[in-house]
């Protein structure tokens, strides 16, 4: 037989069922029981749609309300002390505080997971953490599945890549150095599973992937011996998002009984492990990507696999499905509109019957689904051949662009003079990063616009509406440089995706990016090119409302491509150069509009970095180009910001700088101003603007707190190149919280505005 496994699945359901009842508990519109009800259905569809493709094992424990490394948090017993929480009774009303804060205390800092799109809340150590099990939420879901019929696989993240993720906080010290009073707590609850009757247990390992310093890498021999001996269930290690072919002969000298690799991001690492004498689960269907499987080709690679290894063999998604949407049957817009795209695509189910077809295949020969391989040839072909996919005149663009077309005219020293003659701002001036709440009146008008309920001229009457009220709003709070709220866009990705050539959409592809926070990708099967404007209209309605600098607001191209599901059939560095000069026309026309000073967000830019420093140069070249392109040709005058968040820059801070963006905003209250030592160490050129408070939260920041951070940035940043604004945009936020958020982030920039005058 070949074993058929999985690492997780999506948590939030096929209709966000989850999202919506988070967010209806929060409110208190439905009971706690009312949640738990609705997440348990949500496991057992889950777990049926894996044991009817003939999965071998359903996957356990990778269900959360909120994070799996909060779960893990507290099921170490490691939640941040400062809560004053007991983790072995923690309610969930607690749990969701650790996630969202309380009027007493800050979420626990967020920040992506590796290089997705995915957050994870950070572990927060301190010299004295003590550990403590609690495996109960693991087991209970162990229960569920078992009661239900399953053959179960529990996946956790190992405990070197749980330490690896977190930060030391408090007094100085090591978190490695915390590693020996978490093991026991991990063999506690790694035999609390196994005593629940399963037989193997998945460990995660992906900081495998990344540069782990050498006493980390040493660590594995220890660790994974005594899990060995003390832990009575069979572990597989399993890794993912890069290659571990360095760490080969560590890999396979550790006492566990499997080991997992991706081999669709490193399909190379495969020749270091062909003599591994245990199971060996190979990653062979895209994990983190929408495109259909060329089975055929698949089977070409592991059939010789197979004939070597036997029942050895394992296959999976190369990753957790966390990173895919759930169901492309549904999406019959898409089908009806682009047929032919709709055909190249696979979803988290389909991705499942992919799998589905190869065990069968490797079992029972390829007659056995002599159909499914014809129509999924078919699919490779079409998609390969097809005339929608390569537009000539984007090719010409991109190759005859002059040389130093990504290069301002002047360098900053000399732009910054000629925009502050014309922007007459304050010291310490304010803004805010770009959107503003989004209300259940933009988005009911935005859906009835969407099923031709509500007729164009309405829709942007009441967009117009939305837009003035964001006005006047920051006008009454008295901030420097507006923004109009993007009251018209349904996302930061999504809306531009849907105004450039080259994308398409889906109508149910969401994928949870933290949280309840959930999103669409865009899907890049083409050639990118912008055929009219974008963004315009919206910003130079909002500059005729009032005296105050509008800011212009896109979003950039690196941040475009990183969020989105991006083709796979030409390098990724030629999507996002495509996307740049695409927005160099937007970014030309806002200035010829008289908006002049625009945001071009990167968010993403860090989120991008290979995971293997050898391979960061290359990236950061072209990523660098593709978002200075999109601003290419604009004046000395024009004030090009950007913004970034949820990221360390310590290591990329010169590419960061030769990004040359005028202003950058940065998150930093999570973190206590910490990655804002970091632009001040490197002596950062440009003006900046750290973030005074987490707009993840609801609760309102206290006066002393921003004073706090604006304090801690004076002794690092001139009081004339810094700028205060909150650490993200305001869309998930309520307005009454927003203006209250605001207020205080204004009156407290006042107060230190008249100390310095």
């Amino acid at each position: 037989m070949t074993t058929f496994h999985l690492s997780g699945f999506p948590r939030v359901g096929a209709k966000r069922e989850l999202k919506f009842a988070q967010e209806r508990y929060w409110r208190g519109d439905i009971t706690e029981q009312d949640l738990q009800d609705i997440a348990k259905s949500l496991r057992e569809i889950n777990w049926r749609h894996q044991a009817n493709a003939n999965a071998d094992y359903v996957s356990v424990a990778d269900f959360t309300l909120y994070d799996h490394i909060l779960d893990l948090q507290v099921a170490t017993g490691a939640i941040p002390t400062r809560f004053g929480f007991d983790s072995q009774k923690l309610s969930l009303d607690q749990y969701f505080q650790l996630a969202r804060g309380n009027k007493d205390q800050f979420a626990i800092e967020m920040t992506k997971w590796f290089d997705t799109n995915y957050h994870y809340l950070v572990p927060e150590f301190q010299l004295n953490t003590e550990f403590k099990a609690n495996p109960t939420h693991y087991i209970n879901q162990i229960r569920e599945a078992k009661a239900l019929g399953f053959t179960v696989k529990p996946t956790i993240v190992g405990p070197l890549t749980f330490l690896f993720l977190g930060k030391e906080k408090g007094q100085s010290f090591n978190r490695f150095d915390l590693l020996d009073k978490l093991l026991p707590v991990y063999v506690e609850i790694l035999n609390a599973l196994s005593a629940e009757g399963v037989e193997w247990i998945q460990i995660d390992e992906p900081a495998l992937a990344v540069d782990l310093p050498s006493q980390w890498l040493e660590a594995y021999k220890t660790v994974y011996q005594l899990l060995s001996e003390k832990v009575q269930a069979k572990l597989l290690l399993a890794t993912y998002f890069g290659s571990v072919a360095e760490h080969a002969d560590l890999l396979k000298s550790l006492p566990v009984e499997g080991l997992h690799i991706d081999l669709i991001r490193s399909p190379e690492q495969l020749s270091a492990f062909t003599d591994y004498n245990k199971v060996l689960s190979v990653g062979i269907i895209d994990g983190r990507n929408i495109w259909r499987a060329d089975l055929n080709a698949i089977l070409d690679f592991v059939e010789p696999l197979k004939a070597k290894f036997g029942d050895r063999l394992w296959i999976a998604p190369s990753c957790s499905l966390l990173h895919t949407p759930y169901d492309l049957s549904v999406e019959t817009q898409l089908q009806a509109n682009k047929p032919e795209l709709y055909n190249w695509l696979a979803f988290t189910l389909q991705k499942v019957q992919e799998l589905s077809v190869i065990k069968t295949a490797l079992e029972q020969g390829r007659d056995a689904v002599k159909a499914e391989l014809i129509a999924s040839q078919n699919a490779a072909e079409t998609r390969k051949n097809s005339s929608e996919i390569h537009r000539t005149e984007v090719a010409q663009r991109l190759a005859n662009l002059p040389v130093g077309a990504d290069r301002r005219k002047s360098p900053f020293a000399q732009r910054i003079e000629k925009q502050n003659a014309w922007l007459k701002l304050p010291l310490l001036p304010t803004t805010n990063i770009g959107s503003f709440p989004q209300t259940s009146e933009i988005r009911q008008a935005r859906a009835a616009f969407k099923k031709g309920a509500l007729s164009e001229a309405d829709y942007e009457a009441a967009m117009k509406r939305e837009i003035e009220y964001v006005v006047r709003r920051q006008e009454e709070l008295d901030l420097d440089v507006l923004v109009h709220g993007e009251a018209e866009r349904n996302d930061m990705v999504e809306y531009f995706g849907e105004l450039l050539d080259g994308f398409a959409f889906t109508k149910f592809g969401w994928v949870q990016s933290y949280g309840s926070r959930c999103v669409k990708p865009p899907v890049i099967y083409g050639d990118v090119a912008r055929p009219e404007a974008m963004t315009v209209r919206w910003s130079t309605y909002a500059q005729s409302l009032t005296q105050k600098v509008m800011k212009g607001m896109l979003t950039g191209p690196v941040t475009i491509l990183q969020w989105s599901f991006v083709r796979n059939d030409i390098p990724r560095s030629v999507v996002c150069k495509q996307i740049g000069v695409a927005l160099s026309d937007e970014v030309l026309d806002l200035e010829k509009a008289g908006i002049k000073v625009i945001q071009i967000d990167e968010p993403a830019i860090r989120e991008g970095l290979p995971l293997k420093r050898t391979d960061w140069d290359d990236y950061l070249q072209w990523a660098g180009e593709a978002f200075r392109l999109s601003y290419m040709g604009v004046q000395d005058d024009t004030q090009i910001h950007t913004h970034m968040c949820y990221s360390e820059f310590n290591d990329i801070l010169p590419a960061i700088a030769g990004l040359d963006a005028d202003v950058i905003t940065i998150e930093t209250s999570r973190s206590d101003m910490e990655l804002l030592t970091a632009f001040a160490d490197f002596k950062y050129p440009n003006d900046i603007g750290p973030g005074v408070y987490d707009i993840h939260s609801p609760r309102v920041p206290k006066p002393e707190e921003i004073e706090h951070l604006l304090r801690k940035a004076l002794k690092v940043v001139p009081k004339e190149r810094l700028w205060v604004n909150p650490d993200c945009g305001l869309k998930t936020r309520g307005w009454i919280e927003t203006i209250e958020q605001l207020k205080v982030m204004v009156e407290v920039t006042k107060k230190l505005r008249a100390e310095l005058a």
